[in-house]
């Protein structure tokens, strides 16, 4: 019986009270994923300090809505084309050393904002500068780190790894720009929250330099434009891979509302609510990863993804028609849980079916599908709204979503039809992954002979 079947027999066993909790076995079988789980803990708060104390700094010196604005422009491009480049980094180095690096590079940054901020009259123009850079080093970092989890957790427990990781994401969504609107607003400004970042990101390095060497694999591609390209096509070869990328950019570009929340809850006459619109979302994600349990047992993660983003595409028709504020903070929720569910099944797919020399390409493929969703749907939401309001612009997105899901589905019988029992991209990586432990075991054992 394979580790796969061992993983479901486990399942079927787990009483339903297990079923909806979460699945700890990779912290109980991981060292290293318990450290990266708590470096990016600590590091995740520490960034939304800086990520509510940035624009607020911007808002200060300039009152202009433009200025505050032009953080995303010039945050985008910097974070699409080094997450290319840094999924090529991520096939060719020590991942755990790439990471490192970045992770110290973004603690400098934070420490040149801090530096600016103590300055009798701080400056604008290191604000940008600093934000272009924090957005090409995250972009050099994240291929890296989300490829290090699958060389640290069983092949079967890549469900359970995300969604143990989303715990904390979800959770720093939620609390981190309440813990730094306050720190900004009654404790010193955004020089502390600079400062905070600063430690977090220390705290962060002390957890990551413990973690294992994690070097590439044997006679892995040289960065390059032409590596780059070969991830491409390797991700044009899989129509069920291509088909978790176009899903998750159709949801996102007719659903994502977030830049007309502020309108929403005008039209609502609920100008209160506006910051529980902006954390509903998380809230339902973090719910479901709560209650993650039976995400481990599910094999068939396309439809999984395919019911997901319909889910999250019917939620926010709802949100739109509705009139009632409590309702359609329900039914952000219920969408950000949705979301969360086609996360696992996305996430799972990529990490059990990937080669891990072309996973790091892979994901910066990946970042590019997240980077250019969300924005160009913050987009369709604000022209959709000047054309037919903002409701309208809510319902009709979340129905272009189910529509555009709809036809993916049809479009795409690969992603319908996976399952991960019988794929065979899933078991050539399940077989390499058995190969290198087997090899890294026969090795340990031959340097401890020969040390006896």
């Amino acid at each position: 019986m394979n580790e796969d079947s061992h993983t479901a027999a486990a399942a079927a066993r787990t009483p339903l009270l297990r079923r909806l909790t979460p699945d700890l076995t990779p912290f109980r079988t991981s060292a290293d994923f318990r450290l990266l789980w708590g470096s990016g803990c600590i590091s995740s708060f520490g960034s939304f300090l800086t990520y509510v104390a940035l624009p607020l700094q911007i808002k200060e010196l300039t009152g202009s809505y433009l200025a505050v604005g032009s953080i995303g422009a010039v945050e985008l491009l910097p974070l699409v084309v080094c997450g290319l480049w840094g999924g090529a980094l991520a096939d060719a180095l020590d991942r755990r050393k790439l990471v490192l690096g970045a992770e110290a590079a973004l603690g400098l940054l934070s420490g040149l904002l801090l530096l600016n901020a103590l300055l009798p009259h701080p400056l604008l123009w290191p604000l940008y500068l600093v934000a272009a850079l924090a957005a090409a080093v995250d972009g050099l970092q994240r291929p890296a780190l989300d490829t290090l989890v699958p060389r640290v957790v069983e092949h079967g427990q890549m469900t359970a790894a995300f969604a143990l990781i989303s715990i904390y994401r979800n959770t720093s969504t939620i609390l981190g720009p309440a813990l730094a609107g306050v720190i900004v607003a009654y404790a010193g400004g955004p020089g502390t929250a600079y400062g905070l970042d600063v430690l977090t990101f220390v705290a962060s390095l002390l957890l990551l330099v413990r973690l294992r060497a994690v070097p590439p694999p044997t006679g892995a591609d040289k960065p390059s434009v032409a590596a780059i390209a070969a991830g491409v096509r390797y991700a044009w070869s899989r129509p069920e891979l291509l088909g978790t990328y176009a899903v998750d950019i159709v949801a996102m570009l007719f659903a994502f509302p977030n830049a007309i929340f502020p309108f929403l809850a005008d039209d609502l006459h609920a100008d209160w609510a506006l910051g529980l619109m902006y954390g509903a979302t998380a809230v339902g994600a973090l719910l479901v990863g709560a209650t993650s349990g039976w995400a481990s047992a599910v094999h068939r993660h396309g439809r999984m993804v395919l019911l997901a983003a319909l889910g999250w595409g019917a939620a926010m028709t709802v949100a739109g028609l509705a009139g009632n504020v409590w309702l359609v903070l329900l039914c952000l929720a219920a969408a950000g849980g949705a979301d969360m569910i086609s996360g696992m099944g996305r996430s799972t797919m990529w990490n059990q079916s990937i080669p891990d020399r072309l996973r790091g390409r892979l994901a910066g493929v990946e970042l590019l599908s997240y980077s250019v969703g969300p924005n160009l749907g913050q987009v369709r939401a604000g022209g959709t709204a000047a054309l037919v309001g903002v409701r309208g612009s809510v319902w009709l997105g979340g129905l272009a979503c189910v529509l555009g899901v709809g036809a993916l589905a049809t479009a795409l019988p690969a992603l319908l039809a996976y399952d991960a029992r019988t794929d065979p991209h899933v078991a050539a990586a399940r077989a390499e992954r058995e190969a290198a432990t087997a090899t890294a075991e026969t090795a340990a054992a031959e340097a401890a002979a020969a040390a006896a």
